[in-house]
């Protein structure tokens, strides 16, 4: 009776939530409901009607998402009822079973969970065209339906709650989805935090506790640790590559509210132990070690007579107050006030182990352990923020500072001089005095930023600052061009060049020739003796950022992938020779083009060894709303996420390498060359830039006021230096989508035909063996579902050159449809039938999403061909409202 009533409702919820929005739209513009309903097209609108037509468009999209999370939710629920909980994909219970079942010992899984260290990084891309205040109407439009769902609700109270929803539906219509202006960097960091703050602080405990329980589950009697080992960062506030709206100012005030924020949070859970801690000497017998502990906390705290006299015969009330005291102070910055996060942490031990001996295990599990997970896991600083900056800048402001002190003798970048004067200078430890009236703003901007990390890393929490991220690395010199600059700024540990530098400094290798230089230029770095004794003070461990959107951008899907997955087993090599740990974080998107795959597939397809026990992944943009607009989803997000890397890193028999894994390489570096010379064909089209950006938005693009930051760098035109992020997003508003997709067709094909039908079974033998080429045979699949030629060639429709035109549209539409139908060979089915949650989704969005295609097509049209200002801003608003609804459709940006 249950299952079918929890049917029925599965079955209404989207009626229900339809019918709501048709309510809300039929009472401002009737005939909208005629193009919810599919009984009229957007285009037959009149041009005042478009907006609020394509506003109930893209609301419904939104809404079909909320529906969609619960459901997962659901399902995810109705799984561990029916089946068990060990049976839920990508959660800490079935990888702890498949770990117990594997023959591997408590000791060899504890082991793993000490050096565990998995870092989620927020990024403020900008790819997020929603606002903070259309998400807290979809979190609470969520919060409604699951309350719906709940089968105790008498008539007259489930009509008032429908009416609760109608009413946030109400105020989604109205509150609009365009920004008025571009969000400032202070609003990123507020936008950032607002995901702390709702899900990801309470939910973080939460995770931890779903490990510990798993872990007793299936090791029975065996004493287990679970340490905080979610270490949560973020570049809001740091990446100013490319921004000169991130300055050495605004970094500090990113930190001072993220250290706000981990304290303001801590406040409120001390506020509850005071509340709940009513425990009185009168019933219990306190340890007599408890005593001096409590007296220091109280004479620490400042306000020892004063909290006695408020609550005696309550020493746990007291000893809580004591260090809620001391919170206040830190926040205030007052004597009180604790040095660091870790003493904060030793005083809620010392509270959980005296709950322990006078029997409170149950209140010390449930009150005081969650939050020593949360300081674990926050400190004082909520995240670690990244400072991102680009070796162009990095090394103009080095040569303008070896100018200022040697004008006479100018060192040209790149040159061997150069590189022998940045070693020289770092072996001896070299100084510089100068004034910084002399410098340039560039300069002047950039040490008052290493000024500020200084500054930072010697705070209450050191983990406040990151590590330094140097994009567009090149060269061992350009690294060591960062370390000189720390050195001068302050950041050394010794005058005379034998000591370390006190931060993290990590290449970022973005393009696929970077890839292919990157153990060459670490097995350089590694050799520097200043640089060894800094990743040896960091723990023996060099981390290393991987750009997957301008590798894509550079050679294609397929070959961008081949060479991250190459340059990362190259890399643990290097780091192998040098006794160095290679720890490597991804600089993943949400499209399938930016490496936006499935959590938990995409860290089992990594090449063995490159997951040691820690991983970094970013968290860009849309991403971040989409996995964390609700506690459920987002729990479930960083389990999938800690599962993965754990899993990896314990590993099982079946990850052993297989036999066929030298022939499998073989092949897969033939499929990428092939595959990127055909996209580089592509590239090479006569005209194909014209087409690019005549036959989609991209140009309209900078008109969304999405992010801080624009969108190309140092002002420049060309697709080479096109940011990858809109180069992703216009390939998706015009359903090419061949950024996820194109060459792959070529290269199987050229490849069967080479090797005739040995070649045909031993792609069978990949699609079934390999975890690498399956996940990029799947999420091209899926790509290819989504794109749409019809579609495409209405944008194509756009380009001037007509000849031009139809010369890169048949190209791309023939390459679709070879991809297509070998894809479909290899895999012996319908596109994306393997997909059914997938294809559903979009299937029940394709009518409406092709309606919105062709009217984006006639805005495009109107928009840059439209001098008279009124009518110009109208079309330009609906155009704008068009590329949300269809990044909302597709679920992502760029």
């Amino acid at each position: 009776m249950e299952q079918s009533r929890r049917i029925k409702f599965r079955e209404d919820e989207r009626s229900l939530l339809l019918r709501l929005l048709l309510q809300v739209a039929s009472a401002r513009e009737p005939e909208i409901a005629a193009v919810l309903s599919g009984r009229r097209s957007l285009v037959s609108l009149a041009a005042e009607q478009r907006i609020p037509a394509l506003q109930a468009s893209g609301v419904w999209f939104q809404l079909l998402t909320i529906a969609d999370e619960l459901l997962a939710m659901r399902a995810r629920r109705e799984l561990e009822q029916g089946a068990g909980v060990d049976e839920v994909p990508g959660s800490f219970a079935s990888v702890i079973a498949q770990m117990a079942a594997n023959g591997h010992s408590a000791e060899k899984v504890q082991a793993a969970l000490d050096e565990l260290c998995v870092g989620p990084t927020m990024t403020a891309h900008p790819t997020e065209a929603k606002r903070v205040t259309v998400l807290e109407i979809h979190r609470r439009i969520y919060r409604k339906l699951t309350e719906l769902d709940q089968p105790r609700w008498a008539p007259r109270e489930r009509d008032l709650l429908v009416a609760d929803l109608e009413s946030e539906i109400e105020l989604l219509w109205m509150t609009g989805e365009l920004r008025l202006e571009r969000p400032t960097v202070e609003r990123e960091i507020a936008w950032g935090l607002h995901f702390f703050r709702e899900v990801i602080f309470e939910a973080t405990p939460q995770l931890y506790g779903k490990l510990q329980g798993a872990f007793e589950r299936h090791y029975p009697g065996e004493p287990v640790r679970i340490p905080a080992f979610m270490r949560y960062a973020s570049w809001i506030g740091g990446d100013r590559d490319g921004n000169p709206n991130v300055t050495a100012a605004v970094t500090a005030h990113a930190m001072a509210e993220y250290r706000n924020t981990a304290i303001g949070w801590y406040l409120t859970q001390m506020q509850r132990l005071v509340t709940v801690l009513s425990a009185s000497s009168n019933v219990i017998d306190l340890p007599a070690s408890f005593k001096p502990v409590l007296q220091t906390a109280l004479d620490k705290s400042g306000e020892a007579h004063v909290i006695a006299a408020r609550n005696p015969d309550e020493p746990l009330r007291q000893f809580a107050s004591a260090l809620l005291a001391r919170l206040v102070a830190t926040r205030d910055g007052g004597a009180a006030a604790y040095l660091s996060a870790d003493a904060f942490r030793a005083d809620l031990n010392g509270l959980s182990c005296v709950l322990e001996a006078i029997g409170g295990r149950a209140v010390a599990r449930r009150f005081v352990q969650p939050l020593l997970w949360q300081v674990g896991s926050f400190g004082f600083r909520t995240i670690s923020l990244d400072i991102r900056q680009n070796s162009t800048v990095v090394n103009r402001v080095l040569a303008e500072l070896f100018a200022l002190t040697n004008p006479a003798h100018p060192v040209p970048a790149g040159t061997p001089q150069w590189s022998e004067r940045i070693r020289a200078a770092l072996s001896h430890g070299e100084r510089l005095e100068i004034d910084p009236e002399r410098l340039s703003p560039e300069a002047g901007e950039l040490l008052s930023t290493f000024s500020v990390i200084r500054e930072h890393i010697s705070s209450a929490d050191a983990d406040a600052v990151g590590s330094f991220v140097l994009s567009m690395t090149r060269s061992a010199d350009d690294l060591l061009a960062v370390y000189l600059l720390a050195q001068y700024c302050g950041l050394s540990t010794a005058p005379d060049g034998g000591g370390t530098i006190g931060l993290r400094i990590v290449p970022l290798f973005e393009t696929i020739a970077d890839l292919q230089a990157a153990p060459g230029i670490l097995n350089g770095l590694l050799g520097v003796s200043l640089v060894r004794r800094t990743v040896r003070d960091f723990g023996a461990r060099q981390e290393i950022m991987l750009g997957y959107s301008d590798s894509n951008k550079d050679g294609g899907f397929l070959a961008s992938n081949w060479e991250l997955a190459k340059a990362q087993k190259r890399l643990a090599a290097v780091g192998r020779k040098h006794k160095v740990r290679i720890s490597f974080f991804h600089g993943r998107g949400g499209s399938v083009s930016r490496g936006g795959a499935p959590t938990g597939r995409a860290i089992a397809a990594q090449p063995q060894g490159t997951v040691a026990r820690t991983m970094r992944v970013t968290e860009q943009g849309e991403v971040v709303s989409s996995k964390f607009a609700n506690r459920g989803t987002g729990l479930h997000q960083l389990e999938v996420l800690a599962a993965g890397v754990l899993a990896h890193s314990v590993g099982s028999p079946a990850d052993v390498e297989p036999k066929e894994t030298p022939e499998f390489d073989e092949a897969l570096e033939a499929l990428a060359g092939m595959s990127q010379a055909s996209y580089a064909r592509l590239m090479a089209e006569p005209g194909f830039l014209d087409y690019f950006n005549q036959a989609s938005p991209v140009a309209e693009l900078a008109l969304l006021k999405m992010g801080s930051r624009p969108d190309r760098r140092f002002g420049a035109s060309g697709i080479a230096d096109l940011r990858a992020i809109p180069w992703v997003f216009a390939w998706s508003q015009n359903r090419h989508l061949l950024t996820g997709w194109y060459g792959i067709g070529s290269a199987l094909s050229a490849f069967v035909a080479v090797r005739g039908e040995a070649g045909r079974e031993l792609l069978a033998r990949m699609f079934e063996h390999s975890r690498f080429f399956r996940l990029i045979v799947d999420e091209a699949e899926k790509t290819l579902y989504q794109s749409d030629m019809e579609i495409a060639r209405l944008y194509a429709g756009l380009v001037a050159d007509s000849d031009a035109a139809r010369r890169i549209y048949a190209r791309i539409a023939a390459e679709y449809e070879l991809t297509r139908r070998l894809i479909g060979d290899l895999t012996g089915g319908d596109l994306s039938a393997r997909f059914p949650m997938f294809k559903r989704r979009f299937d029940n969005l394709r009518r409406q999403m092709d309606d919105i295609h062709r009217l984006q097509v006639e805005l495009l049209r109107e928009v840059r061909a439209n001098t008279v200002t009124a009518d110009r801003k109208r079309a330009t608003d609906a155009l704008l409202v068009s590329i949300n609804c269809i990044s909302a459709g597709l679920g992502w940006t760029g």
